[in-house]
């Protein structure tokens, strides 16, 4: 059961939050913009954006099946687990109540680019929270072992 949770887990954070990452990281570039009109392209951006809240939903199943392996490692109680937890919500809240909701925002009614950089700078947030999850995943701080 550990393997399979484990496999599941690794392999939904590559194949749903790696492509959130990227996704999420191009949608400025194609994104409409009133100061840069020359060289984006709407149908782009209009895909960016569905596959960041397609692949958000799927990406919950990361946290979940997680949640799931500490339980059956009997690891809830870990710090790295905890807080790896944190990170995790922060990231979500980042993608579903800022992001995304930006880049839906920019699509309706492109700016001067003042919310493409701000779509920029909490994207490279979110990828720094995922990056520190996957770090603690492999350090394991405070961890009981195996």
């Amino acid at each position: 059961m550990e393997s399979l949770l484990l496999t599941i887990h690794v392999v939904a954070g590559i194949l749903f939050v790696g492509p959130i990452a990227v996704v999420t990281s191009l949608f400025p570039r194609y994104a409409p913009s009133i100061a840069a009109p020359t060289g984006r392209s709407l149908d782009v951006a209009h895909m960016l954006h569905r596959i960041t809240r397609v692949y958000g939903l799927l990406a919950m199943t990361v946290p979940v099946v997680g949640l799931l392996l500490a339980a059956v490692q009997g690891r809830m109680g870990e710090v790295w687990i905890s807080a790896a937890l944190v990170l995790t919500i922060l990231a979500g809240g980042l993608l579903a109540l800022v992001i995304s909701p930006m880049q839906g925002e920019t699509l309706e009614s492109p700016d001067g680019g003042v919310r493409l950089r701000r779509i920029g700078m909490t994207t490279g947030l979110f990828n720094v929270l995922w990056v520190s999850v996957v770090v603690l995943m492999i350090v394991r701080p405070g961890s009981s072992g195996a």
